[in-house]
């Protein structure tokens, strides 16, 4: 009321004054549009192809490595298959995106990925057929990933878009990799290893394509008044993006990350079977893990929210680091709990940062493109780990070697993002490449 006078003082005089604007019907349906968008993100990392394959292959690769009398390796490298079929993709959809919006994208792959993890359960032993189908699941896989439902976040959102990407791709995923686990144990134990890439596929569609279809809507292209969520075309381009140095550090301190915590969520299991642990205590880590990684999420969100620097997260990535020495050397169930703990923060975090980050330094102009190279060279390093540290289990019988390697190269991640430059460095090139337009 007292603001309200002082306005009405500082009028000029035979100025009439007008009453307050009350919420536009635009901006109200805007509201009601981005709750549904956040719901169907949601619902759509939590069955996403690549995350099931991702924390349910562990359980698959002991009963397909008995099948086929195929050694660990074999079945694992397809992990580096589908980071090579999604490192190839990802630009391609990420500029599919910029050009289209995502909503059709996404249906798109999810239809795909989920009719080709369902055809696993038909699988021989001839190994070309068993590339090929995760290859494809990698390629669709990739089109409804958690990167594209980050493209609509960050379209809707912008004071709030470290939460919404918490709770959308962090609690999606959370929830995703606690039940999945579980869910693909139960459909093994019941129906066997094919019964369950069966039952897998149709989860994949009959949730993940009804949900999307009937929530998910892309932003407005152009300004429809009050009710435009955000500035589509402030931002840099992806050529004037890949020379700053930023971007190499950010690619770089995602990357190291990425990879080594998504090896050791695909082998929890194996790590601590041979370690002597049953098969159920190792589902139950990883469970845990992800749960509170979900959990974790929307405060990492809202930290990057409130406190504007990349750097405040580094100390989360040292966690996971301890989280691995108490996977490798703990011996009671509440220490193998707590590194389970520590690698679902540090996972989450990971989540929400690499969108983020590209968001507020680059702008949305090219935002697509530009995460679209990012998300390549994180998938190629996502690939990569868990085939070598099962190459060095099959050399050596052990998982320490490597284990060792990745808590070197996650302290070095956490080097690399408190070396991360503020936000505004690259402001003054969002400026030029506006007013460009």
């Amino acid at each position: 009321m007292i603001r309200r006078e002082r306005q009405l003082e500082n009028l000029p005089i035979g100025v009439t004054p007008s009453a307050p604007t009350p919420p536009s019907k635009a901006a109200e349906a805007i509201n009601s549009t981005r709750i549904k968008v956040v719901l169907a993100c949601v619902v759509g990392t939590l069955v996403a192809a690549k995350l099931i394959i991702s924390v349910s292959l562990g359980t698959f690769l002991i009963p397909i490595s008995r099948d086929f009398q195929w050694p660990r390796e074999r079945i694992s490298v397809v992990l580096t298959l589908i980071a090579i079929a999604s490192a190839l993709i990802y630009p391609i959809a990420g500029n599919l995106v910029d050009k289209f919006g995502a909503r059709r994208v996404i249906l798109t792959g999810i239809l795909g990925s989920g009719a080709f993890i369902f055809s696993l359960g038909f699988l021989t032993p001839n190994f070309f057929l068993f590339c090929s189908l995760f290859c494809f699941i990698g390629v669709f896989g990739t089109f409804s990933s958690t990167m594209m439902y980050h493209q609509v976040i960050v379209r809707w959102f912008d004071r709030r878009r470290g939460i919404m990407m918490g709770l959308s791709g962090g609690l999606g995923n959370g929830l995703g990799g606690a039940l999945i686990p579980f869910v693909t144990l139960t459909l093994i134990t019941a129906w066997n290893w094919r019964g369950a890439f069966f039952g897998l596929g149709v989860i994949v569609i009959a949730v993940g394509f009804l949900t999307v279809f009937a929530l998910l809507k892309d932003p407005p292209r152009t300004d429809p008044g009050f009710a435009q969520p955000v500035d589509q075309y402030a931002g840099m381009t992806l050529a004037q993006t890949v020379r700053t140095f930023g971007f190499w550090q950010t690619t770089i301190a995602v990357c190291l990350s990425a990879g080594c915590l998504l090896a050791i969520q695909t082998h929890v299991v194996p790590i601590l079977l041979g370690r002597g642990f049953p098969a159920g205590l190792g589902t139950l880590v990883l469970s845990i893990s992800a749960m509170v990684g979900g959990a974790w999420a929307p405060i990492a969100g809202w930290l990057l929210d409130r406190i504007r620097t990349p750097r405040v997260l580094a100390p989360i990535y040292l966690i996971s680091s301890a989280g691995i020495v108490a996977l490798e050397r703990g011996t009671t169930l509440p220490i193998l709990v707590a590194g389970g703990v520590a690698m679902g923060i540090a996972s989450a975090t990971q989540f929400v940062a690499l969108s983020y980050f590209t968001s507020r330094y680059f702008g949305l102009r090219s935002f697509g493109q530009i995460t679209g190279v990012m998300y390549s060279a994180a998938t190629i390093a996502q690939g990569l780990t868990p085939f070598l540290i099962d190459v060095d289990f099959d050399q050596h019988k052990s998982y320490f070697l490597s284990l060792h390697i990745i808590e070197v190269i996650l302290v070095a991640g956490a080097a690399t993002m408190i070396a991360l430059p503020s936000y505004s460095t690259y402001m003054p090139s969002w400026r030029k490449a506006r007013a460009a337009i």
